[in-house]
């Protein structure tokens, strides 16, 4: 029966067609609409009997006669409108299908005499012998033979929506033979058409909202369809179009570009509206304080909305001065009223920044106007790093560098701090330029040179061994200090034969308690050894003469 199908012309495959719709096997004749009257109802085999003239009688499938909970819409002596047809010896009944014959009836009407070549839309519910059935919203339904289908025969189209141009209809029978190439082929035409009449009349024109998608808006402008990108909403930048519109709402467009090979019209709202950046570029200056309202709360920021159609944007950055802002609505709310200072207009990307923390004083002004270097202040820890913490001091953050926190050099901050932990320092240093503090916490224990100095003096002798050989001279490790021997001091010792771990005697020369550096000399240990054996001599009973000396050498 296929092939016999499709070796037939379209009039005569909707014929056939007619002759064969819905029918389980070739010996079912066509049929009729009759009022009939419900004899019996057998719910345990889900069928009732229906009385259509006479003593003919036709079986009822009871499903096509239950409403969505399952109650049964007619009872026993109910009248009831049912389509009947003949197969075999017992004629067919069916309630749904006479219903649908009423409704395309209705269409034929509503067509009129000159059907041709109008567009009606439906959705695609079954698939037969010679094509496919679409029904439309009311419920009519319309005959898609496979040739004017244009619909590839291995893809799934049950529940797809489309358009197509009404071909023929057949009142005796109800039924209405549609084409999409047709449609197609009508529709490209006045698609190109009237998208280049838009186009050359430049003019603002009402259009209906069709589909809205993720990326823009679908409109139709007197019979031909444009996109809306969601870049051409509004002025404000990119918007949500499922935000703005919904299907069936009337919008003023422009058509602004027409692509001839894709057939593709381009619309665009915010065209119909004056541009908002010419009063933005004409008003408004970077410094400016403005007045506007919270319109969207991102985790990166905050979109304001200045109040003619412009949207400003206030980074994270920009909110406190406070640099632990974790989510910029713990601090703003949505259509909240606030006043911020203009930082960027960039007319020709079209982006606006603001600022809210900049119309407040600095913190780090504040503070400088009421501490010195010197002063204690005390902090909570807030940031561990390896050379360091960062130490919050209220609205400013100060560096606690590891060198300023300990006397010894292999000490870190982060193995003797914890997040959150409270601590006192001093303020070490203040970089007004760079906006910087540094905090010390060596002030609370003597350094090693002071414990040093108070077991030795100048002058005294000291022993310790080599634990750094430079340039400049050697260090050698003396109660826990490193003390300088420079070059010139290590004579009589020569610097190429000294090694690590050598034992060096020698004298203290220097103690600066400002640098914590020590320095000793091993020349100057001659010096004192000559010094201590003449004073030694000096302090003895009987003073020598020159005489005495000479006695005997003669």
């Amino acid at each position: 029966m296929k092939q016999e199908l499709e070796s037939l012309d379209e009039s005569e495959v909707f014929k056939q067609y007619m002759d064969t719709m819905d029918k389980e096997d070739d010996a079912e004749q066509k049929g009729m609409v009759k009022e009939g009257v419900i004899v019996s109802i057998n719910e345990a085999e889900n069928y009732a009997m229906v009385s259509v003239g006479g003593k003919t009688e036709g079986r009822l499938s009871l499903d096509e006669i239950r409403d969505t909970r399952g109650v049964l819409l007619f009872g026993v002596e109910s009248p009831i409108r049912v389509y009947v047809s003949q197969k075999g010896e017992r004629p067919s009944v069916s309630y749904k299908r006479a219903l649908v014959y009423d409704r395309v009836q209705a269409k034929i009407a509503q067509l009129g005499a000159d059907y041709k070549d109008k567009v009606i839309e439906g959705k695609v519910v079954r698939e037969n012998k010679g094509g496919y059935i679409l029904a439309d919203k009311e419920g009519a339904e319309y005959f898609l033979s496979r040739s004017q289908s244009s619909l590839r025969r291995d893809s799934k189209h049950i529940g797809k929506h489309v358009k197509a141009c009404v071909l023929d209809v057949d009142a005796e029978n109800g039924s209405i033979r549609v084409s999409r190439k047709r449609f197609f082929d009508i529709h490209d035409k006045q698609q190109h058409e009237g998208a280049k009449k838009l186009m050359e009349s430049q003019a603002v024109r009402k259009g209906i909202v069709k589909s809205i998608t993720g990326f823009g808006v679908f409109v139709e402008v007197d019979g031909v369809e444009g996109l809306v990108h969601y870049s051409e909403i509004t002025h404000r930048g990119s918007a949500n179009p499922a935000k703005h519109f919904k299907e069936g709402d009337e919008v003023q467009v422009k058509a602004i570009a027409y692509d001839e090979e894709k057939k593709r019209l381009s619309l665009s709202i915010k065209a119909t509206m004056e541009d908002p950046w010419e009063e933005i570029q004409s008003k408004l200056k970077v410094g400016y304080a403005i007045k506007v309202v919270v319109s969207s709360i991102e985790s990166y920021g905050v979109f304001v909305d200045i109040g003619n159609d412009i949207e400003g944007f206030l980074h994270i950055s920009e909110i406190s001065w406070n640099k632990d802002v974790k989510h910029p609505q713990d601090y703003l709310e949505l259509d909240q009223e606030i006043d911020v200072k203009i930082i960027e207009i960039d007319s020709k990307n079209r982006r606006l920044r603001v600022s809210l923390k900049q119309l407040s004083d600095k913190p780090f002004n504040e503070f400088v106007s009421k501490h010195r270097v010197g002063d204690l202040v005390e902090g909570k820890v807030v940031s561990l790093t390896d050379f360091g913490v960062f130490i919050n001091l209220g609205g400013v953050d100060g560096l606690l560098h590891n060198r300023d926190a300990f006397w010894e050099s292999d000490q870190k901050c982060r193995d003797h701090f914890k997040m959150g932990d409270v601590v006192q320092t001093k303020i070490a240093r203040i970089n007004k330029e760079e906006e910087k503090i540094s905090l010390e916490m060596k002030f609370k224990q003597p350094s090693p040179l002071e414990v040093f100095a108070q077991q030795h003096k100048i002058g005294d002798t000291i022993q310790g061994s080599v634990v750094s050989i430079k340039d400049f001279g050697v260090f050698v490790r003396v109660d826990n200090i490193d003390v300088l021997i420079k070059n010139e001091d290590l004579s009589p010792l020569k610097k190429e034969e000294v090694v690590m771990g050598q034992e060096i005697t020698s004298v203290l020369v220097s103690l600066d308690k400002t640098t914590h550096k020590a320095r000793a000399s091993v020349r100057r240990l001659e010096h004192k050894k000559e010094r201590e054996q003449l004073q030694a001599f000096n302090a003895g009973g009987d003073k020598m003469t020159l005489g005495d000396k000479l006695l005997g050498k003669f």
